[in-house]
C-alpha cells in the first residue's frame, strides 16, 4: 500500500502559476502509474496527466500549460500549472496505481480567480 498527500494547492489570479507536489509513503512509487485527477464542483473527478514508466499523458485541457514530473528519490510526484484559467479550479488529487489497487490523496484545492 501506499498513503499519499497532496499539498501546494491555494488561490491565484489568472495567467498565474502553482506547483502541487504529492508525498507518498508505505511504499516506493518507482513501480507505480501515478498521475493527478481533478474535480470541480458538480463535476466528476478527470484526468489531468498520468505517468506510467516513460509515457505521460495528459487531457487536453492542460496541454502545453501542465508538467507532470516525479522524483523516485524522493518518493514525489509533482504537477506544474502555467497559464491557470478559471476553469483549472478544482480539488486536485494526487493518485498511484499498482496491480489493480487505486490509491489516492485527500486532495488540494485550487482556485483561479479572474
Amino acid at each position: 500500500q501506499v498513503q499519499l498527500v497532496e499539498s501546494g494547492g491555494g488561490l491565484v489570479q489568472v495567467g498565474g502559476s502553482l506547483r502541487l507536489a504529492c508525498a507518498a509513503s508505505g511504499n516506493t512509487l518507482r513501480f507505480y502509474v501515478t498521475g493527478w485527477y481533478r474535480q470541480a464542483p458538480g463535476k466528476q473527478r478527470e484526468l489531468v496527466a498520468r505517468n506510467s514508466g516513460s509515457t505521460t499523458n495528459y487531457a487536453d485541457s492542460v496541454k502545453g500549460r501542465f508538467t507532470i514530473s516525479r522524483d523516485n528519490a524522493k518518493n514525489m510526484v509533482y504537477l506544474q500549472m502555467n497559464s491557470l484559467k478559471p476553469e483549472d479550479t478544482a480539488v486536485y488529487y494526487c493518485y498511484a496505481n499498482r496491480y489493480s489497487s487505486d490509491y489516492w490523496g485527500q486532495g488540494t484545492q485550487v482556485t483561479v480567480s479572474s
